[in-house]
């Protein structure tokens, strides 16, 4: 590892350049994406103090398993949450670096933004260095910040402090675009007060005593504009203590003594608009409580207003600046109603000039006045309804839960939506899409539990409770992650994002699922990482029902079955070679080949030892009556797992379906066993007598993605969601 800079302690001991503080609360879904955008950049002169703030989800195990292949991250497992100004503080103390850089945990750093940092510190020596940035949103291209222009106005060869340069004073006030000289922080005596806003009271100070402030115009940072978990989007009183650190900010930045008098009226005039900022914003104060802080915000401007007094600006500022100062709230809030009029009769009139039939599924007059008139009825709060696969079938995670929930909730009376040529085993409770049966079960059922999204005409009713099972374990990319990528499905993101709000809960088969559903579908559900309830009947199978599976598919005994069941590809891509009757056999004359594919070539083979399963109904009786599963990128892997059976992966075009597709997971890294990239590979392979049986491997996947899979994911899910149960699901495998 590469090290700078002047002796610690003894003439061999030397600091490193750059001390990463990482934070991390409730963050797993974008927390692998910030240490990679760190890590792999190729810089070693870093080390990264990683602070589990006692994060109940999987961040501090996430931090303990790169910790655990890379030195330069150390981790800090706090006792108890403290907060993330507490929790900057922990790290700060335990870091050795000549510069400290505070990154959140759910933004990244851009490609190459290590070196340029390191140059910038090297060769100017500034006490800090203020980096650009861009905003990243949910949808479409990130936004490079307003700063270029303040930043360059600052460069010099010798820095600038805010006495030569006090439109710094008007640059983001987060630290996370600051990377502060060490030795400065404990000359100012500088941490962290707890409490929201607690980048105000460290900020501030900190550019009031820094005689070298240096910029770099380069983006070094992306910054995620989140939909949900955001504290600037979030209505809380707690918002009112962006006052108590404004007050700590001028206790500390009059210990600095006449320093800070010359750009006073500057930081004066910071604060009251940062404060009006919180006083008018509907995402933050409730109302009951926006007279309250526009009082405080005038008694504010009364106690720091500068000697001499102070010139507002013009326009709207200004106006609202002299309401404050006279404290005025009736005019000031007056004026907040006018001026909201006007914004939303702009928003009408844009409006108008969309197609009003936009966004919406058409449905026939007589339906859409049906379904609104059902949803002025009261809910059943014992009526649920299921569905999967878009209405094809009665089948997956949510005939699962309807199983259980009949056993555990026999109260909740369960109801199946089909479609018109759906196939529904006897003795199924269902009504057929279109009908009015099924608007009424949409409108009136407590319950929605389905493995995909319902319509979009459907609208989540108070009290109403959207179960999303999903059906696999992504590999390939999902949700918003789609739009990265040329063979990504091309959604609607908007309008998918909307269809996932109405998420109460969303099942998770294992940590990876979660994190990736919480990064690609960013809504307030409640995860449920209790394993897949469909995969119950694998974990309780036995060799009775290994042995019924192959009776019901006509497979003898003493067979050597091998199931191959690619995932499909986009265009232009295509299946790689795969001919079923020469693997068929290389296995020998006991052998067979299942393919469930109808555009796997070969799939149609005469050959008695292949059979084509692409139609049979229940996956789940191919996976039992398999000895040897042969995929690639399919989620169909962590199913057949359950059965600690061995797994091929048949992988010639991984990284051009990467490419084209995108990937949530490396699964060749994580493959539950030996990967073959060529059909002639694959012969050998499967025709060497076990060499195919990786134990090691597997155990490993096993241990990573089927931890929950014990035979009780359904009933976990009925007890949290139709019982209201709090219930954590045990972290071991279950003995087979």
């Amino acid at each position: 590892m590469g090290r700078s800079g002047p002796a610690a302690q003894g003439a061999d001991a030397f600091v490193t350049l750059l001390s990463i503080v990482l934070p991390a609360y409730k963050v797993q879904g974008y927390l692998r994406e910030c240490l990679d955008s760190i890590l792999d950049q190729g810089f070693d002169d870093v080390e990264l103090i990683a602070v589990d703030d006692r994060s109940p989800d999987h961040c501090g195990e996430i931090f303990d398993e790169y910790a655990a292949r890379d030195p330069r991250v150390k981790v800090l497992h706090l006792p108890q949450n403290v907060g993330l100004g507490e929790a900057r503080n922990a790290g700060l103390a335990k870091a050795v670096g000549e510069y400290v850089w505070f990154v959140d945990t759910d933004d990244t750093l851009t490609p190459g933004s290590l070196d340029k940092i390191a140059t910038a510190l090297r060769e100017q020596a500034p006490d800090v260095l203020m980096v650009d940035f861009e905003r990243t949103y949910p949808i479409g291209r990130a936004k490079r910040s307003g700063l270029r222009r303040t930043l360059a106005a600052a460069a010099g060869p010798n820095g600038a402090d805010l006495h030569a340069r006090p439109g710094l004073i008007k640059t983001i006030h987060t630290v996370w675009n600051k990377i502060v000289r060490r030795d400065l922080l404990a000359k100012l005596d500088l941490k962290f007060a707890p409490g929201w806003y607690e980048d105000v009271s460290w900020t501030y100070p900190l550019l009031v005593g820094a005689e070298r402030i240096f910029t770099l115009e380069e983006v070094c940072y992306a910054y995620r504009q989140r939909r949900q978990g955001a504290i600037t989007r979030t209505v809380n009183p707690r918002h009112l203590e962006v006052f108590t650190h404004w007050e700590r900010a001028w206790e500390l930045i009059d210990l600095q003594g006449s320093r800070a008098d010359p750009v006073r009226p500057a930081l004066f005039a910071r604060m009251i608009w940062h404060l009006m900022q919180t006083v008018g914003n509907d995402d933050r104060l409730p109302p009951n409580l926006r007279k309250q802080s526009f009082l405080r915000t005038a008694e504010m401007f009364a106690r720091y207003l500068p000697e001499g007094g102070f010139a507002p600006p013009g326009g709207a500022d200004g106006l609202r600046y002299r309401l404050v100062a006279k404290r005025s709230y009736g005019l000031y809030a007056a004026m907040r109603t006018a001026l909201r009029v006007q914004r939303k009769a702009r928003g009408a009139a844009g409006a108008l000039r969309k197609d009003p039939g936009e966004g919406r599924t058409r449905l026939s007059l007589f339906a859409r006045a049906y379904y609104g008139l059902q949803r002025r009825l009261p809910l059943d709060p014992n009526l649920a309804g299921y569905a999967a696969y878009w209405y094809r079938e009665v089948s997956c995670n949510p005939a699962a839960v309807e199983q259980a929930a009949r056993r555990i909730a026999p109260h909740v009376r369960g109801v199946w939506i089909v479609g018109k040529d759906a196939s529904v085993p006897a003795g199924t409770t269902h009504v057929v899409e279109g009908s009015r049966a099924y608007y009424r079960l949409l409108a009136r059922a407590k319950y929605l539990v389905n493995n995909v999204n319902f319509p979009d005409f459907v609208r989540k009713r108070p009290g109403q409770v959207h179960l999303q099972t999903h059906h696999g374990t992504p590999v390939k990319a999902m949700g918003l992650d789609e739009q990265y990528f040329p063979a990504g499905e091309k959604h609607n993101f908007a309008a998918l994002l909307r269809r996932s709000d109405r998420w109460d809960f969303s099942v998770s088969a294992n940590a990876h699922s979660t994190e990736v559903w919480e990064r690609v579908y960013p809504c307030a559900f409640e995860s449920l990482e209790s394993g897949f309830p469909r995969n119950d009947r694998l974990a309780l199978a036995g060799a009775a029902e290994s042995a019924a599976a192959r009776a019901a598919l006509g497979i003898p005994a003493d067979e050597t079955v091998v199931l191959y069941m690619p995932t499909s590809r986009p265009e232009p891509l295509a299946l790689p070679p795969f001919d079923p009757a020469t693997l068929a056999a290389a296995l020998g004359p006991r052998g067979r080949v299942l393919v469930r594919g109808r555009l796997v070539p070969g799939v149609d083979s005469p050959d008695p030892q292949v059979q084509d399963v692409s139609g049979y109904p229940v996956v789940e009786d191919l996976y039992l009556a398999a000895d040897i599963l042969v995929s690639d990128y399919s989620s169909v892997i962590f199913d057949f797992a359950v059965l600690d059976r061995p797994i091929v992966l048949h992988a010639p075009d991984w990284a051009e379906y990467r490419a084209a597709r995108g990937a949530s997971l490396d699964v060749i890294e994580h493959a539950p066993g030996p990967v073959t990239r060529s059909f002639p590979e694959l012969l050998s392979l499967l025709g060497d007598g076990g060499a195919y049986a990786d134990s090691e491997r597997r155990q490993a996947f096993r241990d990573r993605f089927c931890a929950w899979e014990d035979g009780h994911a359904a009933e976990r899910v009925v007890r949290r969601v139709f019982l209201g149960e709090q219930v954590t699901p045990p972290r071991q495998l279950p003995p087979r």
